[in-house]
């Protein structure tokens, strides 16, 4: 019961050890990296213009796509809806619709909402 016990303390106190060590290490190598926030920064202000070329190039019009794609099956099943039942129904197309401008003019103003 003892021993026990005892191997548990010990394990216990390595562990403590090994983790204060491997703390200190870290932190020495954190303390000599200098100014990190500055490196972040600039490499932001570098990168920033080629993230809003890939965005406007590449995201917008995917997105783009996808919503036009939707909005035209969904005017298929809602005029299939129509034939089958006499009832257009408008909310589905009508969401649709307004994201889909919303993307389109998307790229003309959120980089001023988001400050670029």
């Amino acid at each position: 019961m003892i021993g026990q016990k005892r191997k548990r303390t010990v394990k216990v106190l390595i562990s403590i050890l090994l983790c204060s060590v491997l703390l200190c290490l870290l932190t020495l190598a954190a303390a000599a990296a200098g100014d990190v926030a500055g490196a972040v920064e600039q490499t932001w202000e570098s990168a920033r213009g080629q993230i809003q070329q890939v965005v406007n190039r590449v995201v917008f019009p995917f997105i783009d796509l996808v919503l036009a794609v939707l909005f035209f099956v969904k005017i298929a099943t809602a005029y299939l809806d129509y034939r089958k039942r006499g009832q257009f129904e408008w909310t589905g197309p009508a969401i649709l619709l307004a994201t889909l401008v919303f993307s389109l003019t998307c790229p003309l103003y959120i980089w001023q909402i988001i400050g670029f």
